[in-house]
């Protein structure tokens, strides 16, 4: 890292907590950040984080998919919301296992467009994620992509089997340590599509998912965080 010192909260973090957010902003990485990046900065370097992982992830052969605000970002534009701060993906205990076997702390350097000198990205697997109980809150991320001169780090979380819903005879349920709860036929089979100008995958079942978890409205709401839908130019555009 370049930087002096660690802006990382990990001296005040529990110990049994693997990732540590930075003490200034919950959404970047304090090893390689001391700052918040302005918000035309953030956009660029969170697309920058998006296309690399998805292009890794489609190399390597590690099947991964978009959830939660990022997956409203594609329903409405096919681009993250430009006031996010970060993207979340899911991907199969299959592939995360893959990524923790073969390509732990790995790092990816991508020459890119809008960035001079090119860039390096991380990939840290949660030594945690095998740990498949919602007990476990200190651990609910099992994988980051890290883009190591920013800081901006994507969320990478495992769908596993519930197995205590199994238990108690309910098949075909999901879920994610974060707590979210999921039917399988809602996930798969995946659907294919594009995000930030690259291919991705997307839920089955992304509308509804979506209503669930924001509600109707976020799929029909054109003002929202101080940003107004343009249908014509398909963007947020900030209100001043």
């Amino acid at each position: 890292t370049r930087l002096g010192r660690d802006h990382s909260g990990k001296a005040g973090d529990p110990k049994d907590k693997y990732f540590h957010e930075s003490t200034f902003h919950p959404h970047y990485d304090g090893r390689f950040a001391d700052k918040i990046l302005t918000y035309d900065e953030r956009r660029v370097h969170l697309t920058a984080l998006m296309q690399t992982y998805l292009s890794t992830m489609n190399d390597i052969g590690a099947e991964t998919w978009i959830m939660h605000g990022s997956l409203l970002g594609w329903w409405w534009n096919r681009k993250i919301m430009p006031w996010d701060s970060d993207v979340d993906v899911q991907m199969s205990f299959r592939s995360m296992k893959f990524l923790a076997d073969y390509y732990n702390m790995t790092v990816h350097h991508y020459k890119l467009p809008n960035i001079s000198n090119g860039r390096n990205y991380m990939l840290e697997v949660n030594p945690h994620y095998k740990n498949d109980s919602i007990a476990d809150r200190l651990n609910v991320i099992d994988a980051r992509w890290i883009d190591t001169e920013t800081g901006l780090f994507i969320d990478i979380t495992t769908l596993r089997k519930n197995h205590t819903a199994e238990e108690m005879g309910l098949q075909g349920v999901m879920m994610c340590k974060d707590r979210h709860h999921y039917l399988e036929k809602d996930i798969f089979p995946l659907r294919d599509s594009v995000f930030e100008n690259m291919p991705v995958k997307i839920p089955y079942a992304y509308s509804a998912l979506l209503e669930e978890e924001y509600g109707a409205k976020s799929l029909t709401q054109t003002d929202f965080e101080n940003h107004h839908f343009d249908p014509e130019k398909m963007e947020w555009i900030p209100v001043k």
